[in-house]
């Protein structure tokens, strides 16, 4: 974690008081299953990118009560002394569940279970739902401005309006996952590997004379990363005609222009001319100021001469729908050794739960190896791969269709056992490779911006009749 600090009491405060009243109703270490999920994919896109497991691996490897937040504790008058001293010496001893970093996800998957004493089960909700809620709206956020710049890099400029110092970094680091090419946050590269980028501000111009001195400056001590911001007084007029005669004198390896404000399409037309009139060919352009994935998707339809882009506010704070909005839920109890479902049922239909301990395939078409649909099933229940398979729609029984000459791939890694974790993360680099693969399986349809495809995610036939039961049995 980026925070060298115990991060245990970083949890709402009910987390704490069920967790009292789990221990002195002797319930403590009764068998509890909670799943997290989501319900809607922001911004009505057609995927979400699952991020933030490495940072909860962390959190749950670290959970311990220290003596300051014990007399915290003490000091609220509520929570007896038993469950105080139980808590000096807790160890998180669950079983976890959970998709990988980099996959694409969809409403109502279970991507992350929890399976232990339902008092660390319960607790651990917060941190699960704030580590993974905020990277996956980030990562998802990043993988449509990405995709709009169409194979041209996207930089994540967001740091300074990020919404506290952990959301800058943690930010930066679920923008490289989404596909970004690097980021302005010095400490995220420090920590995670995510590539540190930039040059100057308009700063740097002003405090010299004339941008000619500022450009020559500069490429003089950075000749293999020489981008100049053309646009501190006026882009065409002086911007472009000062970078033009500095990388004429001075030849760098690496030339770059950057623009920050005006008419992105028109100025970059003209300043492309510009610099290929003057023999400038290889010379990037590099576009920033309030980007999203609708501006650049727009301006490149336009006709801009576009080599990357900087993105800032709209990818860090995820602007256009800044909550992921993920659940964590209770599934299943164990009694006895017995598995017992547990279903949530509401007048809200998007509100009610899926009972029971499950998990989650995702089925392929074995000619394209293009992803069909997924199926949560219970665990234990196999996905037959068969000559004819039919799946349905489990908001509407009728619908049915089958397939076939398909193969099954269960989504889900085991992560903890026994409170000891099982999983290496991979490296930055291969979430980032891993996530652009999966995405590359997925339909163009269903990457739409406006009006996606659907993605279907059915429930197996036996998990279904499961719900559907416990939902009849409540009326």
């Amino acid at each position: 974690m980026i925070e060298k600090i115990n991060l245990t009491m970083l949890t709402d405060f009910y987390e704490i008081t069920m967790a009292n009243g789990y221990f002195e109703a002797g319930m403590s270490d009764e068998i509890a299953y909670f799943d997290m999920f989501f319900r809607r994919i922001p911004d009505e896109g057609g995927y979400a990118i699952m991020a933030g497991l490495e940072q909860v691996i962390e959190y749950l490897k670290g959970l311990e009560f220290d003596d300051e937040d014990i007399e915290y504790l003490r000091s609220k008058g509520i929570f007896s002394d038993k469950f105080l001293e139980y808590l000096k010496n807790f160890k998180f001893t669950c079983d976890v569940w959970a998709v990988p970093e980099g996959t694409p996800i969809f409403p109502y998957e279970p991507i992350i279970t929890v399976r232990g004493p339902v008092m660390q089960a319960q607790f651990v909700e917060t941190m699960i739902l704030l580590l993974v809620n905020h990277q996956s709206l980030i990562a998802t956020k990043a993988s449509r401005i990405v995709r709009a710049a169409e194979g041209r890099p996207v930089m994540e400029f967001g740091t300074r309006r990020a919404h506290s110092t952990t959301a800058a970094v943690y930010g930066a680091r679920a923008s490289y996952i989404g596909g970004c090419a690097g980021t302005a946050c010095t400490i995220a590269d420090r920590e995670f590997g995510t590539p540190a980028l930039g040059t100057m501000a308009h700063s740097w111009v002003q405090m010299f004379d004339n941008e000619y001195e500022a450009f020559k400056t500069y490429v003089e001590q950075y000749p293999t990363n020489a981008t100049l911001l053309v646009d501190t007084y006026n882009v065409l007029k002086s911007g472009v005609p000062a970078a033009i005669k500095v990388f004429k004198e001075l030849d760098p390896p690496n030339k770059g222009i950057r623009i920050d404000s005006g008419d992105i399409a028109y100025l970059t037309k003209k300043a492309r001319k510009m610099l290929d009139d003057a023999g400038l060919e290889d010379c990037k352009i590099v576009i920033s100021n309030s980007l999203d994935e609708y501006i650049i998707r727009d301006v490149i339809q336009e006709g801009a001469c576009i080599d990357s882009f900087g993105v800032g506010e709209r990818m860090i704070t995820a602007k256009s729908e800044p909550v992921f909005g993920g659940v964590y839920k209770l599934a299943a109890v164990e009694v006895d050794g017995k598995l017992i479902p547990k279903i949530k049922v509401s007048e809200n239909v998007e509100k009610i739960t899926t009972p029971g301990f499950k998990t989650l395939y995702r089925l392929f078409d074995k000619d394209t190896n293009r992803a069909l649909c997924d199926i949560i099933a219970l665990d234990g229940e196999e996905i037959p791969e068969v000559e004819e398979y039919e799946i349905f729609d489990p908001n509407a029984v009728w619908k049915r269709k089958k397939i076939s000459n398909y193969y099954v791939k269960n989504l889900r890694k085991e992560i903890f056992r026994n409170g000891e974790c099982v999983y290496e993360s991979p490296s930055i680099d291969e979430i980032k490779s891993y996530c652009a693969e999966q995405l590359d399986l997925m339909w163009d349809e269903m990457k739409r911006f406006e009006n996606p495809q659907t993605y279907y995610v059915d429930l197996s036939y036996d998990l279904w009749k499961l719900k559907n039961d416990m939902i009849e049995g409540t009326k």
